[in-house]
This record gives C-alpha cells, sequence and structure tokens, in this order.
C-alpha cells in the first residue's frame, strides 16, 4: 500500500488535526516506513512458531473499587476551571451540522 500526501491529509482531517506543508511530506515518508515494515513482517516465515500472548508471568490482582485521589465531589469541584449547574464544562469537540 502506497502512502501518498492526500492520504496523509485526509487522515489528518478525519482526526480534526492541522500540519503545514512539510509536516506532511514529513508524515507522509514516516507512514510510508511503517507500511513498509509491516510488508516486511508479514514476509518472515513464522511456520511452527508457537504465538506469544504475553512475555511476563502476571497475576491478576483484585481489589476494591473505590476512588483514593478524589474523597468527594465538592473537593473534585474546587480544582475545575469551569462549571455549570454542578457539572465540569468542557469545550465542544464535535460540531452539530446544520442539516442535521
Amino acid at each position: 500500500m502506497k502512502i501518498t500526501e492526500d492520504t496523509v491529509k485526509h487522515v489528518a482531517t478525519l482526526s480534526r488535526l492541522e500540519f503545514s506543508d512539510s509536516e506532511i511530506g514529513e508524515f507522509t515518508e514516516q507512514m510510508g516506513n511503517i507500511i513498509n515494515m509491516a510488508s516486511q513482517l508479514q514476509a518472515v516465515d513464522t511456520e511452527g512458531v508457537e504465538e506469544t500472548v504475553q512475555v511476563v508471568d502476571r497475576d491478576t490482582v483484585f481489589r476494591e473499587d473505590k476512588p483514593e485521589h478524589w474523597q468527594d465531589r465538592e473537593e473534585l469541584m474546587e480544582n475545575v476551571p469551569e462549571k455549570a449547574n454542578g457539572f465540569i464544562k468542557v469545550p465542544v469537540i464535535i460540531e452539530k451540522d446544520d442539516n442535521e
């Protein structure tokens, strides 16, 4: 698969990211290298090699699910820059289309 500048621009648009032309060129080259590396890995013969799921033995540790840092809502709300009606106010990230 060939990565083009149009592909990178399309992904940037979908991700709501803005890049300069030089950054687009740089990312195009980097993404091309990543795709080429994936192609090289697909060419490796792995016949008879057992798959690795976890490289470190780990035991599941169960603990009570309770807040540790914020003991109550009032303490949390003291550090909030903007609040409205008892909720944390955040910037709008999804713009509504006029046709909806």
